[in-house]
């Protein structure tokens, strides 16, 4: 059974950005912790989890069915030796499913019912939201699975829904498993049904909206574009504008130079970017050399002796080099924990210069 949380706040109706008089440069934070839980009917679509199980041997689908816990599964790991495990939401532990090694033999047969396994060595199952990754050694053989189970899960985003209906770019930030990708298929379902927004989704795994040449119906009305190689995300996501119009660009997993370029370029054009990117805190993405232009970036600069003296600082400074493309910024650091970071930027001048032991307590 799955929780949607809900919280209210009058935070952002008072704290809105205005960009028609210079402010100096901050950032606004609000913590969200659920106050309020209310139970969500789940989709039947997504807690089923029968085509996921088609593909394990017949002795671990049976020992699955009967769990106690089956609808808290997160995913099942089989390695070639080792003792075939699932893990649960919640438990810290490993649950083997039987106490005899995974064989070669019972990965052929798995990978053969899921079929073709993309360049990025992820796949997925037609109609649902599941997803495959394979482990490959040396000689490109399969060698071990993490079948991960997807759910769409309504009423997750209650906790910040007031910040879409501001039409700023957000990018959502967190450790793996955390629950991201889900995130971004309840906003895209938000946008494009309820808000009636123009919404495309870059899919480049097929996380967001499920395998097959079908988006699955978690994601509503939004429109799907599907990436052929890994490395083309960043040309799918700018002929997502060029093409189709789009009031909103949803983008899973921004992690390279491309990507970034791209999503600046998208929110130079004035459409809405929801993102995500791996990281614990803001802070790793400011440290992040790639990354880091998502918030503006940093540079370093050099101040006159007078000036250094006056600040009582070293001559060599670091700030902030540019607007953040994305004025929210969301901390997922839990699935039902996140930190609203609101980050906006007004050109410095010369003695808008701040040390590097103040910029990500002051600018960031």
């Amino acid at each position: 059974m799955s929780v949607c949380y809900t919280t209210s706040s009058s935070f952002y109706k008072h704290h809105i950005p205005t960009y028609s008089k210079p402010k100096p440069i901050s950032i606004s934070t609000r913590t969200i912790k659920p106050i309020i839980a209310t139970k969500c009917k789940p989709s039947d679509d997504a807690n089923d989890i029968h085509e996921l199980l088609k593909i394990l041997p017949h002795d671990l689908r049976d020992n699955l069915v009967v769990e106690s816990k089956r609808d808290q599964l997160l995913e099942v790991i089989l390695d070639l030796g080792r003792l075939p495990e699932a893990r649960y939401l919640g438990d810290s532990g490993r649950r083997y499913l039987r106490d005899t090694e995974v064989s070669m033999e019972e990965l052929e047969y798995a990978e053969n019912a899921i079929g073709e396994i993309g360049g990025d060595n992820r796949a997925g199952i037609t109609g649902t939201l599941h997803r495959i990754s394979a482990v490959r050694n040396r000689k490109g053989v399969v060698v071990g699975l993490t079948c991960r189970v997807g759910r769409a899960v309504r009423g997750h985003i209650d906790m910040v829904r007031d910040l879409l209906q501001f039409g700023e770019s957000i990018l959502f930030i967190g450790r793996p498993g955390v629950g991201k990708t889900t995130v971004m298929r309840e906003i895209s379902r938000v946008l494009s049904d309820e808000l009636q927004k123009r919404v495309v989704v870059v899919d480049t795994s097929n996380e967001i909206g499920g395998g097959g040449d079908i988006p699955h119906p978690a994601i509503g009305s939004t429109r799907r574009m599907q990436v052929s190689k890994p490395f083309m995300q960043h040309k799918v996501m700018i002929e997502a504008v060029e093409n189709h119009m789009p009031e909103v660009i949803i983008i899973d997993e921004i992690s390279t130079r491309d990507e970034v370029n791209a999503c600046k370029s998208i929110a130079e054009r004035g459409v809405m970017l929801i993102g995500s990117a791996h990281g614990d805190r803001l802070e790793n993405i400011i440290k992040n050399p790639v990354l880091s232009r998502l918030a503006g970036g940093v540079e370093t600069v050099t101040l006159g002796d007078e000036e250094a003296r006056k600040r009582n600082t070293r001559k060599s400074v670091s700030q902030r080099s540019g607007p953040s493309t994305f004025p929210f910024m969301i901390e997922m650091r839990d699935r039902h924990y996140w930190v609203v970071h609101k980050v906006f930027y007004v050109c410095l001048r010369a003695r808008d210069t701040y040390t590097s032991s103040k910029i990500f307590n002051f600018l960031f």
